[in-house]
C-alpha cells in the first residue's frame, strides 16, 4: 500500500505551485532508489511583480507541510532534500546562516496559511487520494483536481 504521508507531501508540492502559477508536470508516490515521492515541475512563466526566490522556498516548504498538517508532525528527515534546497536559497535572500532560518520560519508559515485554505486543503486531499488510488497522475490530472476543488468552494 503506497505511504499515505508521502502522497500528502507530494500534494503539497502540487498544489502550492499551482496555487502560485507554477506548472505542475507529474507527481508521483512510486519510489525509486533517492526518493519516495517527486513532484516535477514545468517553467513557470516569469512576471516582473513575482518574487520567484520566495515562490520556490514556498513550493519546497509544502511537501513538509502537507504532510505535518495530514499527520500532526513534521518530519525532517523525510524532507531533508526540500529543506537544503529552501536553505540555499534562503541563504541567497539573507545573506547568513541565521537570517536565512528566520525566512524560512516565515516561508513555512505563509505555506502554512496557504495550505489551510478550505480550497487549497481540499486539493490536497483530492490529490494524495488520486495519488495513492494511482501512484502517479499527470499534471493536467492535477491542475484539473485543483480546479475543481476550487471552484467548489
Amino acid at each position: 500500500m503506497p505511504d499515505e504521508a508521502t502522497a500528502y507531501h507530494e500534494a503539497g508540492h502540487a498544489v502550492a505551485a499551482l496555487a502560485l502559477d507554477r506548472p505542475v508536470v507529474k507527481v508521483s508516490i512510486q519510489p525509486d532508489r533517492d526518493r519516495l515521492g517527486i513532484c516535477f515541475f514545468g517553467k513557470a512563466v516569469f512576471r516582473p511583480s513575482q518574487d520567484w526566490l520566495e515562490r520556490e522556498v514556498l513550493i519546497a516548504l509544502a511537501g513538509m507541510a502537507a504532510e505535518a498538517r495530514h499527520t500532526g508532525q513534521y518530519d525532517h528527515a523525510a524532507a531533508s532534500r526540500d529543506l537544503r534546497y529552501a536553505h540555499e536559497l534562503a541563504l541567497q535572500r539573507a545573506g547568513n546562516d541565521r537570517q536565512a532560518e528566520r525566512l524560512q520560519r516565515r516561508l513555512l508559515s505563509k505555506v502554512e496559511h496557504l495550505l489551510e485554505q478550505e480550497s487549497h486543503w481540499a486539493a490536497v486531499v483530492r490529490i494524495a487520494a488520486a495519488l495513492i488510488e494511482q501512484g502517479e497522475i499527470s499534471g493536467r490530472q492535477a491542475r484539473h483536481l485543483f480546479d475543481e476543488c476550487q471552484r467548489e468552494r
